[in-house]
């Protein structure tokens, strides 16, 4: 492949997998399980759509600890935020985010963020920066196959939102940045039927 062709890709799949849904447009509205933003690997044996949905995967953060989905288990509510380095309204939201992060005891609510462009073992200076700049001080885990089957293989654009529940269920998801108020009363919501 020639070099242009290579560049031409890279662009295209840049844009493509970027949703680029501007701030401050409709609230953020969750999915359903069963609906394009479900996660893809599920662990439930039942087919039947009311039948919890739970996942498994195992990944590292940034300071090189292992995290599996035991860390649903910590919180009553988790909110998976997948972004990429590239991704505008990835990084516009993540200051809005790390806010949120630092209001809730933890035992209530929690952030994860899944960097899907920097796979475990690659350099992850700029992940590192991009983190520091936006304020998104909550953990952050690069990709890695399992990640991928359990999360990734299933997003269709970025950013993409994933709830679970303090056992681990899978709540929904959202595809698309939202403003720090239309997360925030999204996840009231969601407590509340905790």
């Amino acid at each position: 492949m020639n070099k242009r062709y290579k560049i031409g890709l890279l662009v295209l799949s840049a844009v493509l997998l970027c949703s680029c849904s501007p701030k401050g447009s409709e609230p953020p509205v969750l999915t359903n399980p069963g609906t394009v933003s479900e996660p893809p690997s599920k662990s439930a044996s039942s087919e039947e759509e009311s039948s919890p949905i739970f996942i498994t995967f195992e990944g590292t953060d940034l300071e090189g600890n292992t995290i599996s989905e035991d860390i649903f288990l910590q919180s009553d509510l988790t909110m998976v935020n997948v972004w990429a380095t590239y991704c505008n309204p990835c990084l516009n939201e993540m200051p809005g985010l790390g806010e949120l992060a630092a209001e809730y005891e933890q035992s209530q609510f929690q952030i994860i963020g899944i960097v899907s462009d920097v796979r475990e073992g690659e350099d992850q200076t700029l992940v590192e920066s991009l983190i520091q700049q936006t304020g998104a001080n909550y953990p952050h885990l690069l990709a890695n196959d399992s990640i991928y089957q359990a999360l990734l293989a299933g997003v269709s654009g970025v950013p993409t939102t994933f709830f679970f529940d303090g056992e681990g269920a899978y709540l929904g998801g959202v595809v698309g940045s939202a403003e720090k108020s239309q997360w925030e009363e999204l996840i009231h919501e969601l407590l509340e039927k905790s």
